[in-house]
C-alpha cells in the first residue's frame, strides 16, 4: 500500500516514537492521521507543532476501551500500534502493563479485523529478546524477556502473527531497538538512559550508571525509526513477517556517558555507579539484514548526531535545566 492519500490510526501517537511517526506520516502526504492516546506518557507538546493541520485528529482515549477503539478505526486504512506502558513501569505494575500491552493489542486486532483495515503494523520492542544469547540478534533469536513489559510485548506480537495466520490479516511486527532523540522521556518510570544522562549533565550532576556500565545497547535515532515504520507499512514483502530495526552497532552505557558529557561540555564530571536495575538486559545488538534486503534499510542519523540533537532539544526546553532535573527520579522503578 502507499501511505500517500491514506488514513492512518496511530495508537500512542502523542508519545515519543509515536509523535515522530505522526510527523513522518504527515510529511508522506497522508490524507488523515488520527491519534488515539490516553496521555499517560504522551504529551500535547509533542504534537503542538501540527496545530491547525486539518489532517490531524487527536482522540484522548484508552486502548483498552473497545468503544473508543471502534470509533478511531472508522475510515482508517492502516494502523500503527504503539500504545503501551513502558519497561520500568512493568516492574511495579505488572498487571496493568499486561492489560495495556497484551490485552489492549488483542482488542485492537479484533476491531481492526472487523473494520477491514488494509495494513496493521504492530510496533513491538527488542525487549522481547531479553539478553543476547548470540550476537548480532536476528529475528530468529530466542525470546526470553526479562520483564513483564517484554513478556506482554511478546504476547502482542504473537496475537498479531496469529491474526495473519488464522484470518489472513495483513499484519507486520516491527522490533525497534533502543530509540533516542528529541521528545524522549527523562522523567518518571518512562525515563531512559540518554535523556537522563543529558539532564543530569546539564545541571552539573554526575550521571548515575546502574551496574558496571559495560552492558550494551543498540541505539537508533527516533526519526529514523519513524521513517522506516512508514516504509514497513508500504512493503507487501513484510506482510506476516517480523522485522528488526537497529543500528547494528553495540555501545556500552559507559560510552554513552562519555559522549553525553562531551556534548554537554561537562567532561569535568565523572559518572557514579549503583546496583544494577532489576530486569536489565546485559547485551543487545541488532541484525537488521531482513530490513536491509526488503526496504534498503540504513541509518540516516549517527549516534553522535542524534545525541547532539537531543542536547539542543533540552537546551531549548521551556522548563529549563533545573525544571527538567526536578522531574527526574534516580531510581525510576518500584
Amino acid at each position: 500500500m502507499k501511505l500517500s492519500d491514506a488514513t492512518a490510526l496511530v495508537t500512542g501517537g502523542a508519545g515519543f516514537i509515536g509523535s515522530h511517526l505522526v510527523d513522518a506520516l504527515l510529511q508522506s502526504g497522508a490524507r488523515k492521521v488520527r491519534i488515539l492516546d490516553d496521555f499517560t506518557a504522551g504529551r500535547n507538546a509533542n504534537i503542538a507543532h501540527h496545530a491547525g493541520d486539518a489532517r490531524l485528529e487527536v482522540v484522548r482515549g484508552d486502548i483498552r476501551d473497545r468503544d473508543a477503539v471502534v470509533k478511531c478505526l472508522a475510515g482508517a486504512d492502516v494502523v500503527f500500534h504503539l500504545a503501551c506502558r513502558g519497561v520500568r513501569h512493568s516492574i511495579g505494575n505488572p498487571q496493568e502493563n499486561h492489560e495495556v500491552n497484551a490485552t489492549g493489542t488483542l482488542t485492537l486486532l479484533e476491531e481492526s479485523r472487523a473494520a477491514k483495515i488494509e495494513r496493521f503494523v504492530h510496533v513491538s520492542s527488542s525487549e522481547v529478546y531479553g539478553t543476547a544469547l548470540r550476537a548480532p540478534m536476528d529475528e530468529e533469536h530466542p525470546c526470553f524477556p526479562e520483564t513483564v513489559y517484554g513478556g506482554a510485548k511478546l504476547a502482542g506480537e504473537a496475537y498479531a502473527r496469529a491474526f495473519f495466520r488464522t484470518y489472513g490479516m495483513n499484519t507486520t511486527v516491527v522490533r525497534p531497538f533502543n530509540n533516542f532523540g528529541p521528545r524522549s522521556h527523562h522523567e518518571g518510570d518512562s525515563g531512559e538512559v540518554i535523556p537522563r544522562f543529558v539532564v543530569w549533565a546539564m545541571n552539573g550532576v554526575a550521571p548515575t550508571i546502574f551496574g558496571d556500565g559495560l552492558q550494551t545497547r543498540d541505539f537508533i535515532y527516533v526519526a529514523d525509526t519513524a521513517y522506516w515504520l512508514c516504509r514497513v507499512a508500504e512493503s507487501d514483502a513484510l506482510t506476516g513477517k517480523t522485522v528488526n530495526l537497529g543500528s547494528g552497532r553495540e555501545t556500552t552505557i559507559l560510552e554513552i556517558a562519555r559522549q553525553v558529557l562531551q556534548q554537554t561540555g561537562r567532561t569535568d564530571l565523572t559518572p557514579g555507579f549503583a546496583e544494577p536495575r532489576p530486569g536489565d538486559v546485559r547485551r543487545h545488538l541488532a541484525d537488521s539484514k531482513l530490513a536491509e534486503q526488503t526496504l534498503d534499510f540504513r541509518l540516516r542519523t549517527s549516534l553522535g548526531e542524534g545525541i547532539g540533537h537531543l542536547v539542543e532539544h533540552f537546551r531549548g526546553h521551556p522548563e529549563g535545566p533545573v525544571g527538567l532535573l526536578r522531574d527526574l527520579q534516580s531510581r525510576n522503578w518500584k
